[in-house]
């Protein structure tokens, strides 16, 4: 992998830590990611299952992981099964990991190669009470999608009938939820990476340059810090295209007098930052750009002081749209009376901020974690408010990424450039 060996330590209390959380005599599953086709021979790279991870730093598909804590005998509480190196894959593929490589990064002692799965399953199966499944349950996924777990449990359930399945994605979510001191390194190493990706982008930004460019530019940067690229398709959208939340075409010219909107993040070692900034193309705000973007930026340092202990989103979202409110009627946008007598499930703020303030961050961009439960230390949000004004052809956004601590927050990015007058100086 292009990052730096990560401590085995990390991937050894994420095992302990779940294995509290497990019934008596319970079993855990967990598989690696598919190498996803794309046409004819090619493939469309592989990405790594984020829960096996976590319990394993394994970054190689085919790879399987048995837990079951309460086994008789202690050398099957814990194994790994990884893909077995032939000459053939070295030739085509290169080598595989060797089970002693496997075992230093996972600190698991019995690596199998997968092709015994099978076998080591009937032994151990008929000891359990209950086997912990997986399956990706965030809201904001896609179920009909036939993964590589998807499959398992359908063929587990033909070949057990009679076993009880537990699931395992709300204690993955619980643990996830709550970030280790080491992931955190990483999450900041992600962000040291993106801060100098938009510090490049904005060196090179000028009027007539593409977006493609920039994304050019910042991609470059990315890959020379170690980085396997971005963590999720970026957003370079100048002039009316920042209107559009998911913008990602990223191909029109960046006009003189425009503000070009860049959401972004890189990946390191499947921790992932997300960042957005905006850019005057010619180096200086206009007067209006320079009023909607401060209002951005007052409702945002507002946003930060709410994501403490004991805070909930439904809260954080209700404040924040009430500090919004003000601001729109600062900048003409909204009235007083409007506001007034406005219905209290329709905001008309949400015409100018559609979107959330906030989500979780981490393996994921938006990272796993119950949207209802209160904020806890260890947490990391994004702080992200905008104001998108169509008529304008001008759309703000303004996001950081914000450790919660028992103590408030930390601003893991509060280096990287972000009052009005460090972006122009930046560009100049």
């Amino acid at each position: 992998m292009r990052y730096e060996k990560i401590d085995s330590h990390l991937f050894i209390s994420n095992r302990e830590r779940l294995c509290t959380l497990l019934k008596p005599n319970s079993m855990v599953i967990v598989h690696s990611n598919d190498v996803l086709p794309s046409n004819a021979d090619g493939t469309l790279g592989f990405r790594q299952n984020n829960d096996i991870f976590y319990l394993t730093g394994i970054d190689q598909e085919e790879s399987m992981l048995v837990l079951f804590p309460d086994f008789p005998d202690e050398k099957f509480r814990e194994i790994l099964f990884i893909r077995e190196t032939s000459e053939h894959i070295k030739i085509w593929e290169g080598e595989k990991l060797s089970k002693r490589e496997a075992s230093a990064t996972s600190g698991i002692e019995k690596i199998v190669w997968i092709s015994n799965f099978e076998a080591i399953l009937r032994k151990l199966i008929f000891l359990a009470e209950q086997v912990y499944l997986n399956l990706n349950e965030h809201d904001g996924g896609d179920w009909s999608f036939q993964s590589r777990e998807r499959r398992f449990i359908n063929e587990f359930k033909h070949k057990f009938p009679l076993h009880k399945i537990e699931r395992l994605a709300p204690l993955m979510h619980q643990l996830r939820v709550i970030k280790q001191p080491i992931e955190i390194e990483l999450i900041k190493k992600a962000i040291e990476i993106t801060g100098k990706g938009f510090v490049r982008m904005a060196k090179y930004l000028k009027p007539n340059i593409a977006e493609f460019e920039l994304e050019a530019e910042l991609t470059h940067e990315f890959l020379m810090n170690r980085s396997r690229g971005h963590a999720f398709a970026p957003i370079l959208a100048s002039g009316e295209s920042a209107c559009v939340l998911h913008y990602v075409t990223n191909n029109n010219q960046c006009q003189n007098g425009d503000v070009i909107l860049m959401d972004f993040g890189a990946e390191y070692a499947n921790y992932n930052a997300d960042i957005t900034r905006c850019l005057p193309v010619n180096g200086h705000f206009s007067v209006r750009q320079k009023q909607v973007y401060q209002a951005v930026l007052n409702v945002m340092k507002a946003a930060k002081t709410m994501l403490v202990v004991g805070n909930t989103m439904e809260n954080l979202r209700k404040s924040t749209g009430k500090v919004m409110e003000i601001e729109l009627i600062k900048l003409g946008l909204l009235t007083q009376n409007e506001v007034d007598n406005q219905l209290e499930d329709a905001p008309h703020y949400k015409k100018y901020f559609p979107h959330g303030i906030s989500h979780h961050l981490g393996l994921d961009v938006h990272d796993v974690g119950n949207r209802y439960e209160v904020f806890k230390a260890g947490m990391v949000f994004t702080c992200e408010p905008g104001i998108y004004i169509e008529e304008e052809k001008l759309g703000i956004r303004l996001e950081n990424d914000i450790l919660i601590t028992e103590n408030g927050n930390i601003d893991l990015m509060s280096n990287i450039p972000i009052e009005v007058n460090e972006i122009e100086l930046l560009m100049h």
